[in-house]
């Protein structure tokens, strides 16, 4: 039997991964708007058709993985790893050799060396302090990884 909680997160990937809203996935595969804010939403469950359609117009999604989340999206993750490596090399390449030497430490949670970053840093640092910290308390939902080459990856840690 599909869990629909677990159903509705998997179909949420859907539309982040082809960062499509409600709406316009609905008009994608066919359906009418309200069936989908109601899937969503989960007051109804997917039918066979729904799911048909969602595997016809996106042949990336892998049947077994929207049903009970066995199996990976996309399906090609590999060969989408293999690109993605391969444009990272490319872009190395094409990365042009700085006039000074700047340190940048290879540790993300390192302080920045470069003194124009120490800028961001500290705003971004006095933004965050009139968030109170009961937002950040409970559990990791999801993380998204934004690349420069203009992609991102979605992790859910669940």
């Amino acid at each position: 039997m599909v869990n629909i909680e677990d159903f509705i997160k998997r179909l949420e990937i859907i539309l982040d991964y082809y960062s499509l809203n409600a709406s316009s996935f609905a008009d994608k595969i066919g359906v009418q708007r309200s069936s989908l804010s109601h899937l969503l939403s989960g007051r109804n469950k997917p039918s066979l058709d729904f799911i048909l359609k969602i595997l016809e117009v996106f042949p990336d999604v892998d049947l077994y993985w929207i049903l009970n989340g066995k199996g990976t999206f996309p399906k090609n993750a590999i060969a989408i790893e293999k690109r993605e490596n391969q444009a990272e090399e490319v872009f190395k390449q094409n990365i042009p050799t700085p006039l000074k030497e700047e340190k940048i430490s290879e540790n993300l949670f390192s302080e920045i060396q470069n003194p124009i970053h120490q800028n961001a840093l500290k705003t971004e640092k006095m933004e965050n302090k009139n968030i109170p910290t009961e937002a950040f308390s409970g559990e990791v939902e999801k993380i998204v990884f934004f690349y420069k080459n203009g992609t991102f990856k979605v992790f859910n840690p669940n």
